[in-house]
Formats: C-alpha cells, structure tokens, sequence
C-alpha cells in the first residue's frame, strides 16, 4: 500500500476544513430564519382545514 504524499494529506485536511466551515456558516445562517414558528403556523392551518371539513 503506498503511502499518500504530503500535497495529498494537505488536500484532504484543507477539503475536511472547508466542509467544516461551510457546515457551520449553514449553520449560523440558518438560525436567522423562524422556521419553528413557520412551521407551528403551517400544521395549524392545516389542522383547522381538516376540522372545517
């Protein structure tokens, strides 16, 4: 089995990195959105249709 050489480790620590990084900014954008609250209203209307019928 050969042996990965140094530009490749640093691809892949550099790859793994920005997957991290890029999970995280999803992250911290995501909490900007009320996505509870959006969510709670939706099945609330759903709920009310489903009792008028």
């Amino acid at each position: 089995m050969e042996q990965l050489e140094t530009w490749q480790v640093t691809l892949i620590i550099i790859g793994v990195l920005g997957i991290i990084w890029s999970n995280i900014a999803l992250l911290k954008y995501a909490t900007k959105f009320e996505v509870k609250q959006k969510l709670e209203k939706q099945t609330h209307k759903e709920t009310t249709k489903k009792s008028a019928d």
